[in-house]
């Protein structure tokens, strides 16, 4: 099963996945919308990435990765095999219910909804990701995976 241990990652993305959520958690606009961010996922061994790959390619599902068991930053280790991702995966809560759709107008100022604009909580996630260093996978061209967030190379 993939860790969700902040200690499992590289003591360098600790760092911004803290300022990245301490960020998230201070937001005034994903406050007054009940929305927090729940982390998902941080080391995933290399069983685990296979099977990932293999969704939608040989097993039943729609592709979710691109990376092979070994090429993942999820799969990164020390010299001494300990796990030291490169890279997290989160989904905003909204009122303690995972936002993992995508719909809606993106950022405006349409308090109207706020409720409903999945794609506008996103968008305001991938920012404080951004803002702190990170590559957010939600700006990628092909196979965009929103939940994801990784150290810059």
């Amino acid at each position: 099963m993939a860790s969700r241990e902040i200690r499992d990652l590289d003591p360098e993305v600790q760092v911004l996945y803290n300022k990245f959520f301490d960020r998230c958690r201070r937001d005034t606009w994903l406050l007054k919308n009940g929305i927090s961010i729940l982390l998902t996922c941080t080391y995933r061994g290399r069983e685990e990435q296979a099977a990932l790959y293999a969704q939608g390619r040989t097993t039943p599902g729609k592709v979710v990765t691109n990376a092979k068991p070994g090429q993942s930053k999820h799969n990164a280790e020390t010299p001494q095999g300990r796990p030291a991702a490169l890279a997290f995966d989160v989904v905003p809560l909204r009122h303690g219910k995972p936002v993992w759709g995508t719909a809606g107008a993106g950022v405006n100022e349409d308090p109207s909804d706020d409720e409903t604009n999945d794609f506008e909580v996103w968008q305001r996630v991938g920012e404080h990701g951004r803002a702190v260093g990170l590559v957010w996978a939600g700006d990628w061209k092909s196979l965009r995976e929103f939940p994801h967030f990784e150290r810059p190379e």
